[in-house]
């Protein structure tokens, strides 16, 4: 019996087993050399960030406003697959460099090559575990990391209690709607369909409620209408706002006025105001499908500055992952160079290096794009086209040495 046993767990174990020993011996020789200091680069670049970037603070509020140590522990658990992501393509850079830079150190990498087998070639497993890297940080960073973000945030507002909770508020909504206007006279609409109708502005929204609103209706030639209220609510039955405690002054043709107050108004209106009220601040907390429908809403609003902000975040959500790519490319490239002879601390030092280079190039690309000087697209992919093009470049170099 503990013999049939045996068996079928070996079974078992072969079976999953197999796919690793059908890869060729090189590839998992050297998969064998990156994985372990790629898992070290993890660890050291998630305990270091989340340091800076979390736990301080935490404990901060551990000891000044009483936070829970068990909620704070639930908080750093929740944050820790934005910090992964950030991770993930440094620690592809260090282990990378690490990994080729003592194959070559000692010598491997040349008794490869004099066997025949071309750079390019014995980098192809660093390459693969990258492109492997860039799909796993694109899954975490588009499906984990928003609703990590808000776990945390909503526990971490739980746990402060009245300092820090209450719902999230979003100050200054304004939402312009564009369409064809109705002439005064004769109650026909105009055949142009680009006209600014409404112009619709919160001072801002808390508990489902629009705060101090103003509505200019301009959707009638010649007739204009101001609309103040003390509050503002949607119903999706009626398609309408309900504003509540407010007036509305009208101006006709002639220029007469006429105020009229009121407790509790219907207008009917689009949803828009409200769906800008509840698109998140920081693109982070999107996912890439709740970032496309933040651009349309943007779009309707108008908001050119707003829009391409929104448009270079949804292309960073591919660039950001493909920066595994990048560092690997780079990493084993210069690894594999014969010169190169690198430890622990030397690899980590040209690998802040190429980081810092990096960000700060897509730092400034981003920029360019959302103040419109590049179009999104260009700005966000540009830094990824230059790196790639110099890892193809030392890849070339270390190729002739």
């Amino acid at each position: 019996m503990k013999l049939a046993n045996q068996q079928v767990i070996k079974k078992a174990f072969s079976k999953i087993i197999a796919p690793w020993y059908s890869i060729p011996l090189i590839d998992r020789w050297l998969l064998g050399q990156i994985i372990p200091p790629m898992i070290f680069a993890i660890s050291a670049f998630t305990v270091i960030s989340l340091s800076v970037g979390v736990m301080f603070d935490l404990i901060r509020k551990i000891v000044e406003f009483g936070l829970p140590l068990f909620l704070a522990l639930k908080v750093l658990f929740f944050s820790l697959p934005s910090f992964l992501v950030l991770s993930f393509p440094m620690a592809v850079l260090l282990s990378t460099l690490l990994a080729y830079g003592k194959l070559s150190s000692n010598s491997e990498l040349l008794a490869l090559k004099s066997l025949g087998i071309k750079t390019s070639r014995i980098i192809a497993p660093a390459i693969a575990l990258s492109i492997f890297m860039t799909g796993l940080t694109f899954y975490f960073n588009d499906n984990l990391v928003p609703a990590s973000n808000k776990l945390a945030e909503s526990t971490l507002r739980s746990g402060m209690g009245s300092s820090f909770g209450g719902e999230k508020r979003k100050k200054n909504i304004m939402f312009s709607k564009y369409g064809s206007k109705i002439n005064s006279s004769t109650k026909k609409a105009t055949k142009k369909n680009n006209y600014l109708t409404h112009i619709f502005y919160a001072s801002k929204y808390e508990n489902n409620l629009m705060q101090k609103v103003t509505l200019l209706d301009f959707s009638r030639e010649d007739f204009q209408q101001i609309l103040k209220a003390k509050t503002g609510s949607f119903d999706k039955k009626k398609s309408s706002w309900i504003f509540s405690e407010g007036s509305i002054v009208s101006i006709d043709p002639n220029g007469q006025t006429t105020n009229i107050k009121f407790k509790e108004y219907t207008y009917p209106f689009v949803e828009g105001p409200l769906d800008l009220a509840k698109v998140p601040k920081d693109a982070n907390e999107m996912s890439l499908k709740q970032a496309l429908k933040a651009e349309r809403i943007y779009k309707k609003t108008g908001n050119l500055k707003e829009t391409r902000r929104i448009q270079v975040r949804i292309q960073e959500k591919f660039t950001l992952p493909c920066a595994c790519l990048v560092f690997g490319l780079i990493g084993s490239s210069l690894g594999s160079k014969s010169n190169l002879r690198s430890s622990k601390s030397q690899g980590f030092g040209l690998s802040v290096i190429l980081i810092l280079i990096y960000y700060v190039m897509s730092f400034l690309f981003s920029s360019f794009g959302v103040k419109g000087l590049l179009p999104p697209i260009i700005a966000a992919w540009l830094p990824v086209i230059i790196s790639l093009g110099g890892g193809i470049y030392f890849l070339r170099k270390s190729s002739y040495l």
